[in-house]
């Protein structure tokens, strides 16, 4: 059953962009407190959905062109939330929940941790301040960060797409590729990611297959509320 959704989803996303990695809830669970805990069983399939360099040009220009009149809020989480929302159209006899990153529960903690699906479903690599055996930064707060193997920093964590009727019992789990192995290296990542992230350095911690745009990239660094501008839209 998850191969046969697996290859929907493939084909639905790809054309995009995106990418959907499968879990078990019950993976995800297990490494976080009880308060971050996905409200499903165990055996319950998931999916992570990433959005690679090339979801810019695939997705979000087509969908700002078509539905421009309707972007109200940032155009990426709307033209996420719109294909998302079409992809649950293929499932018509499955229950699909949809998660997205930027949602927060009432206690204003996120819906999902998104690294940490990533991470459990093999898609990126989530490396953290426990990875590095010899600690340099003292009493510092020390955010981890997850490298895609084809991608590095390149790539952004979109969603979750939960099917609760499906129960996966006998799902393997793939180990996420350690791409960044050295602790020089892990040094280096996590030095970059939290003191010097504005630079983008991080990103290309790994030789990568491809990278965002010279467009997409003046697009991320521009203040969220001047986007519209860059795209055509107003505000």
């Amino acid at each position: 059953m998850e191969r046969r959704v697996a290859e929907r989803l493939r084909g639905a996303l790809g054309p995009l962009g995106l990418e959907a990695h499968a879990f078990k809830v019950g993976w995800y669970n297990a490494v976080l407190q009880p308060a971050f805990h996905l409200p499903y069983p165990d055996d319950t399939l998931a999916f992570v959905v990433l959005s690679t360099p090339s979801m810019f040009d695939k997705a979000l220009k087509p969908f700002v062109n078509k539905e421009r009149q309707k972007i109200i809020r940032d155009p990426v989480d709307q033209c996420i939330s719109h294909h998302l929302s079409r992809v649950k159209e293929k499932f018509p006899d499955q229950r699909v929940d949809v998660m997205f990153d930027y949602e927060m529960l009432p206690s204003r903690k996120p819906k999902f941790l998104a690294q940490t699906a990533a991470h459990v479903a093999g898609a990126a690599y989530y490396y953290q301040r426990k990875d590095v055996k010899f600690d340099p930064w003292g009493k510092k707060k020390i955010f981890g960060v997850c490298i895609h193997p084809k991608y590095g920093g390149w790539f952004a964590i979109r969603g979750l797409l939960l099917f609760p009727d499906i129960q996966v019992p006998f799902l393997e789990q793939p180990s996420p590729v350690d791409c960044v192995s050295t602790e020089e290296k892990r040094i280096e990542l996590l030095e970059q990611f939290n003191f010097h992230w504005q630079d983008g350095r991080y990103r290309d911690i790994i030789e990568v297959k491809e990278r965002y745009s010279e467009e997409q990239k003046a697009y991320f660094a521009t203040p969220p509320a001047e986007r519209f501008r860059l795209l055509g839209l107003s505000q």
